[in-house]
């Protein structure tokens, strides 16, 4: 298991552009797809990978890891994803340090930029759909969370009376403890 752990965790390392949010995509894809995690249990990882610190792609590698093959399980998960940038990143700074100047690399960038905007706005709209319409695929029934509606209503408007008094947004860390509390208020105890 954590050899197939490792080079499943590789490949998306290996073929995912910008960064945790981008894999995520692809994460879900493959998790699903060998049955380690329902969709329910992978967008709870999400929310624990997003509120945890540390990448939010080296969170979820951990935790799959570890759900599946144990300790060594997410070593090799977590391995598989850091390896290819590391290695990217090292043989970019040793060999090529004058890469980025040119321009078809520039072009490269410029065409996979909007290509990460969609994999990050796809996934959003999936997990929108599964979290607020109980969504999981396009034979399912609609099922609406009138709970989860409301928690991000409150959290749209709590934004929005921060950002008016203060100026700021809030800070991250205060919108996710407020919406912890109120996950805890609506489905902890009702």
């Amino acid at each position: 298991m954590t050899g197939q752990l490792f080079f499943n965790f590789f490949y998306i390392g290996l073929v995912s552009f910008g960064g945790g949010y981008g894999m995520i995509s692809l994460v879900r894809e493959t998790v699903l797809s060998h049955g380690w995690l329902t969709q329910d249990a992978f967008v709870n990882l999400i929310a624990v990978a997003e509120s945890t610190p540390g990448p939010i792609a080296i969170n979820m590698a951990t935790f799959i890891g570890r759900t599946q093959g144990g300790f060594w399980g997410a070593v090799a998960a977590t391995t598989g994803v850091v390896l290819p940038a590391f290695l990217i990143i090292l043989a970019v700074a040793v060999v090529m340090h004058n890469l980025l100047k040119l321009s078809a690399v520039q072009a490269f960038l410029s065409g996979v930029r909007p290509c990460v905007v969609g994999l990050i706005v796809a996934t959003a709209v999936t997990l929108g759909y599964g979290t607020l319409l109980g969504l999981s695929d396009l034979k399912s029934g609609v099922t609406l969370d009138w709970r989860a509606f409301v928690v991000l209503a409150v959290l749209l408007i709590f934004a929005r009376i921060w950002q008016r008094k203060t100026g700021k947004k809030p800070a991250t860390l205060l919108l996710i403890l407020l919406s912890a509390g109120l996950g805890i208020l609506f489905y902890g105890l009702l």
